[in-house]
C-alpha cells in the first residue's frame, strides 16, 4: 500500500485510531511513532508534522480518552434517587477504566515521560459531571458539605479503585473485588451523608 503524503485531519483521525489500538494490544511500550506511521498509512515525518512529536500523540490520546470517558459518564442513565445517581457514576467510571485499561493508564497514571498537560485540561469535563452528581445530591438534602470538596473526594476514591482493580490489586475474586469496590464508594458516602 502506498504511503500517504498528505498531511490532512483524515490523516491525524488515522494515525489517532492507530495509537488508539496500538495502546490497547500493546501498552505503552508499543507506542512509537513508527508504530503509529504504520497503522497510518503514513510516513513517520507526516506523523511528526500533524502531532509534532511523540509528546503531541499521547496528548491527542489523553484528550481522546477523556473525551470517550465524558460520552459514556453522560449517557448513563438518570437515577430516581442522587445517592444511586452518584453509584452509577462510580459503576460507569469504573467500566470504563475496566474495558480501557491502558488507556485509563495514560489518563490517570501518567506512563509517558515526555508528557504533562497543564491541570485545568486534565478531565475538566468529568470533573464536571461528578460534581453535578454530588450538588444534585447535596441540594436533595441527601449529603452535607462542599460539592466540590465531596466531588473531588469522591472522584479519587472511585479512580483509584478503579486502577486498583485495572490492575489486579483490589483482591484475587469477583466477588471480593465487587465487595470492596461497593465497600470503598458506600462508606465515603455515608460519610457525607446527613445525620
Amino acid at each position: 500500500m502506498p504511503r500517504v503524503k498528505q498531511r490532512t485531519e483524515a490523516l491525524r483521525e488515522r494515525a489517532l485510531t492507530g495509537a488508539l489500538a496500538i495502546l490497547a494490544t500493546e501498552g505503552a511500550a508499543g507506542l512509537t511513532t513508527r508504530a503509529v506511521a504504520g497503522r497510518a498509512g503514513a510516513s513517520v515525518p507526516a506523523v511528526y508534522e500533524v502531532f509534532g512529536d511523540k509528546a503531541g500523540i499521547v496528548r491527542e490520546i489523553f484528550f481522546a480518552g477523556f473525551r470517550q470517558l465524558e460520552d459514556e459518564l453522560t449517557a448513563l442513565p438518570a437515577a430516581d434517587d442522587a445517592l444511586a445517581g452518584l453509584r452509577g457514576l462510580a459503576e460507569g467510571f469504573r467500566q470504563f477504566v475496566l474495558r480501557n485499561p491502558m488507556l485509563a493508564e495514560v489518563m490517570f497514571a501518567r506512563p509517558f515521560a515526555d508528557f504533562d498537560p497543564m491541570p485545568d485540561e486534565a478531565g475538566a469535563k468529568v470533573r464536571t459531571i461528578f460534581t453535578q452528581h454530588v450538588r444534585d445530591a447535596v441540594d436533595a438534602r441527601r449529603l452535607r458539605g462542599d460539592p466540590a470538596d465531596i466531588a473531588l473526594v469522591f472522584r479519587t476514591l472511585v479512580e483509584g479503585l478503579a486502577m486498583a482493580e485495572a490492575t489486579q490489586r483490589l483482591g484475587g475474586s469477583r466477588q471480593s473485588v465487587d465487595r470492596r469496590f461497593r465497600l470503598g464508594v458506600n462508606t465515603l458516602l455515608k460519610g457525607f451523608a446527613r445525620a
